[in-house]
């Protein structure tokens, strides 16, 4: 079956979600929605199936508990992105929220642009997935907060030699990858933190997301970044506040 638009316009979000719905068991391969604006839970919990494409701005938690869809926004999106999500694929061509790919499973994130607070927060890797959020712009506090698995980039394309995140990067953090463009001072970086530059395998995996991030969001100067820019956080314990606990 070929494409099926759909106008959000004057519209619930529970209507819309309806249709979305509806398109995709009727095995419709792409889904355009159109109008959109503020209209919550787009594409959540759909297995794989139709490319759904948003033209406009969706509300809080795009595509959550989803399962292998592929969005894509031509725009901003609001908080949320990619809330508990097992598997698929988000594609923002603008900025987005706070608390983008929380709890976060498995599948791929990628915002062109910059988000808000605590994006990354308690990611997780699950078996054989790795979750993976990669971000163009900028993250504001909290990044990667209590993160155990997975991977998360802040690339600053927009950063002008400033630092692309700001303070308590990984709190809490005991599992996982951050990779940051540019510098970081140690009061920006959570407790029981590493920080360390690439080495050749590190660059090698992300040299690889890095063309497949700017495929998604049609960015055409992967090649410019540096292995040299790169600055990598890991966790040096599982337990990183283990003192503060009884047991």
């Amino acid at each position: 079956m070929g494409g099926t638009t759909i106008n959000a316009e004057g519209i619930s979000y529970r209507e819309l979600n309806e249709q979305v719905r509806a398109a995709a068991s009727s095995g419709a391969c792409e889904v355009t929605l159109v109008n959109v604006s503020g209209h919550r839970y787009i594409g959540a919990g759909l297995g794989a199936g139709p490319l759904i494409t948003v033209h406009g701005v969706p509300g809080n938690d795009l595509g959550a508990f989803m399962n292998g869809a592929q969005v894509v926004v031509r725009g901003n999106a609001q908080d949320g992105v990619g809330n508990t999500m097992n598997a698929g694929r988000i594609c923002v061509h603008g900025d987005a929220g706070d608390i983008i790919g929380y709890s976060m499973r498995g599948g791929k994130i990628f915002v062109r642009g910059s988000v808000g607070y605590r994006a990354g927060i308690h990611m997780k890797a699950y078996r054989d997935r790795q979750p993976t959020v990669v971000i163009g712009g900028s993250a504001a506090d909290y990044l990667g907060e209590y993160m155990a698995g997975g991977v998360l980039v802040v690339l600053g394309l927009n950063a002008a030699g400033s630092s692309p995140v700001d303070e308590y990067v990984g709190t809490g953090m005991h599992g996982g990858t951050i990779y940051v463009r540019g510098e970081l001072a140690p009061y920006q970086v959570g407790a029981a933190l590493e920080t360390s530059r690439l080495e050749a395998r590190d660059w090698e995996g992300l040299s690889a997301l890095l063309e497949e991030f700017a495929r998604d969001v049609e960015w055409d100067a992967p090649r410019r970044l540096k292995r040299e820019e790169f600055i990598k956080l890991a966790p040096t314990t599982a337990r990183p506040y283990g003192t503060l606990y009884a047991y």
